[in-house]
């Protein structure tokens, strides 16, 4: 990190690409203990694997990733899948996964290089990640549906796997998430005539997007994909954080509010808000909205799934 910077400006700024990990902010590490599945094994077949309750570690092509679940399956409904924001963890999102696992089977992981789970060998893309997170669902969904929902960096991995995999991913809650064009966003609002601190966020940042972060993803652009006609809610930030940034803030919070609405073709059936008394962390700000949203895409996906609208 860069430590001259002032410290409030680059925590908003790298809490809007990835988490405010970056800025400082590290994660627990959760309960280490192991579980010998590995979902690209030909002779193992998931009906063998006993379903997941609590923290445990599992194997996905290699590599030792952490995951929890709770709550109980009811017939007819979506595993509910929370994806953490870059520099978090799973252990972040206990309490919403507590609150959820009420009345649905709410599961959530580490992803490679972010709190309890191994280290990537080397540089990650969408498409790496995603392949994790195939394994994931293998190991903790099987055949049910599930409903991703994603904070920050999560949401932005999220959204990029869900048009793949159309026949698995039934709704979309996305938390505030990194933008699509997080990378133009970034050049265009601080331009690289920039001085001073805003030089040096937009260095650091672009640092960010070419893997200089703890998952070692490597955060490029792209146009968003349709996902099909699925139920997908996306929440944006009320409270301007983004402000914080020097000489630029203003446009970094335009540029935000506009990726927001980009993520809505994802789906005919997206759906914006706005949480009103939140910053980047909406699920921890205002948790009952974040809860809601969540248990309404279930619900759709649910309906959707056994024939309703």
């Amino acid at each position: 990190m860069l430590r001259k910077i002032k410290a409030s400006a680059v925590a908003a700024l790298c809490c809007a690409v990835v988490g405010a990990g970056l800025a400082g902010c590290g994660g627990a590490s959760a309960d280490d203990w192991g579980d010998d599945w590995d979902p690209f094994a030909p002779d193992t077949p998931k009906a063998d694997a006993a379903p997941i309750s609590g923290t445990k570690k599992i194997k996905v092509g290699g590599k030792s990733v952490n995951v929890s679940c709770s709550g109980d399956q009811a017939k007819g409904r979506p595993v509910i899948v929370l994806m953490h924001g870059g520099g978090d963890g799973l252990d972040k999102l206990a309490a919403i996964q507590k609150t959820l696992s009420g009345k649905n089977r709410v599961c959530s992981y580490d992803r490679l290089g972010a709190g309890a789970s191994d280290k990537p060998d080397g540089p990650q893309n969408f498409a790496s990640s995603g392949k994790v997170l195939t394994g994931v669902l293998d190991r903790i969904a099987g055949d049910v549906p599930v409903v991703l929902a994603g904070h920050s960096l999560g949401g932005l991995v999220a959204a990029r796997y869900a048009p793949d995999h159309r026949d698995r991913v039934k709704g979309l809650v996305l938390l505030d998430t990194t933008s699509p064009t997080m990378v133009g966003d970034i050049t265009t609002a601080i331009p690289e005539s920039a001085t001073g601190p805003a030089a040096q966020v937009r260095a650091q940042n672009l640092a960010i997007f070419q893997g200089q972060n703890p998952e070692k993803l490597v955060i490029t652009d792209g146009k968003v994909r349709s996902a099909g006609s699925i139920p997908v809610e996306v929440i944006k930030h009320g409270k301007p954080y983004l402000a914080a940034v020097p000489e630029f803030g203003p446009r970094l919070e335009q540029a935000w509010t506009a990726g927001q609405r980009k993520w809505l073709a994802l789906s005919g059936r997206s759906k914006p808000s706005t949480a009103a008394k939140s910053g980047h962390y909406i699920y921890l700000d205002q948790p009952d909205l974040a809860v809601q949203a969540i248990q309404r895409v279930t619900s759709q996906a649910a309906g959707q799934a056994n024939g309703g609208e």
